[in-house]
């Protein structure tokens, strides 16, 4: 495991309660020096654990599995080698092109992301649920320290001051999380989403749920909503503005996976927020987001005084706990496709077919190699 190169990224692969695990497993556990520093994990913890520490090129170069939060820098996969495999959140479906290098380098890459999240077996495997739900949480809280007001009701000798009005846009895992957070918190909170399956998880976690009258569905396969169409976005949009208009907080948390984030915020809903209000879009990121105007890991106010927090990569901010949840993730994994010392090779195994990107030099997931194909028949265009 190498130190993530990432600016900002605090998180680590894997955490020294779980190297054990993979000592039993009989693996050897190779760590970087200084990978845990961000997440207050020091290479005297890893060693006590059982790891051996050394340097990035002693990591890369010796291991035969490379595990990491985020996805190998280009200077990384060209020290890389057939025999390797590379593990992390590889993202192939927003870069493609790291699929097709490191089938180049003949390398075996397997993305988190693409756990099969319906499948029971694969639940402490997933990735994509252990992150959503500490960005969740930490959504609430960057929500309230930069709202400028109280978030609970509080009665004092100086006067009464209502409960901040809170609207959590996505009833996902992070959308579910950041309401019960924001319910903790004393907020009134009231949860959306398209799906309308979701309004018995909304109100499970102490939020009301809003229906809009367009009633439009964007229910989908494999746990996430689907991307709505541009007559169904616009039904939906003129009625949502008109709520987001009257929310001291919104807190956006949409995403379709491989796909540029539904806008539901629009730059008309934001104009018609009252000044001082707070807009955390969690979906930011290079692809786009939930809010118009976000700009991923920067904080911006409006000309009428509205702060829009992008915020794509909360989990970093909480390094401990991201960063065990993580560990988890990667080391069941790794026990899981264990078999007689050597890696699961058997791709009608579901889990392996969901997150195996390339292997012998071809790109062998099937989205991300059409993608490929698609973009040089367009000359490298989207």
């Amino acid at each position: 495991m190498r130190k993530e190169p990432s600016p900002g990224e605090r998180r680590v692969a894997l955490v020294p309660d779980d190297v054990g695990r993979l000592l039993a497993a009989g693996l050897t556990v190779l760590v970087e020096h200084g990978a845990g520093d961000g997440a207050w994990l020091t290479n005297g913890a890893y060693v006590d654990a059982g790891a051996a520490v050394g340097s990035a090129e002693e990591v890369v170069a010796g291991a035969d599995v490379l595990v990491m939060v985020d996805r190998p820098t280009p200077s990384e996969v060209a020290t890389l080698a057939p025999n390797q495999t590379v593990i992390g959140m590889l993202r192939p479906l927003t870069d493609p092109d790291l699929a097709r290098s490191l089938a180049e380098r003949g390398v075996t890459a397997m993305s988190l992301d693409g756990i099969p999240r319906t499948l029971s077996r694969a639940q402490s495997m997933d990735a994509l649920t252990s992150q959503a739900n500490i960005a969740g949480y930490k959504a609430a809280l960057v929500a309230a320290d930069t709202f400028t007001r109280f978030f609970p009701l509080l009665i004092t000798a100086s006067g009464t001051f209502r409960p901040a009005d809170v609207l959590v846009l996505g009833a996902g895992v992070a959308g579910l999380q950041a309401m019960g957070t924001v319910r903790r918190l004393g907020a009134v909170v009231t949860g959306y989403d398209i799906r309308p399956e979701t309004r018995s998880e909304i109100e499970s976690v102490g939020a009301k749920s809003l229906e809009l009258a367009a009633g439009v569905s964007a229910s989908g396969e494999g746990g996430y909503a689907r991307s709505l169409t541009p007559a169904e976005q616009s039904a939906q949009q003129e009625e949502l503005n008109g709520h987001i208009a009257r929310r001291d907080v919104v807190i956006a948390t949409a995403q379709v996976p491989g796909r540029r984030p539904p806008l539901l915020v629009t730059e008309a809903a934001v104009e018609q927020m009252r000044a001082g209000s707070v807009i955390v879009d969690v979906a930011a990121s290079p692809l786009g987001g939930n809010v118009a105007g976000s700009i991923d890991g920067e904080s911006v106010v409006t000309a009428n005084g509205v702060t829009i927090v992008g915020a794509g990569n909360l989990p970093s901010e909480v390094s401990g706990a991201a960063s065990a949840a993580f560990s988890r993730n990667i080391s069941s994994l790794l026990v899981y496709l264990l078999k007689d010392g050597a890696l699961l090779t058997d791709t009608d195994d579901e889990v392996l077919a969901g997150i195996l990107v390339t292997r012998g030099g071809a790109v062998v997931n099937k989205a991300t190699a059409e993608l490929l194909a698609a973009r040089a028949s367009t000359g490298g265009n989207p």
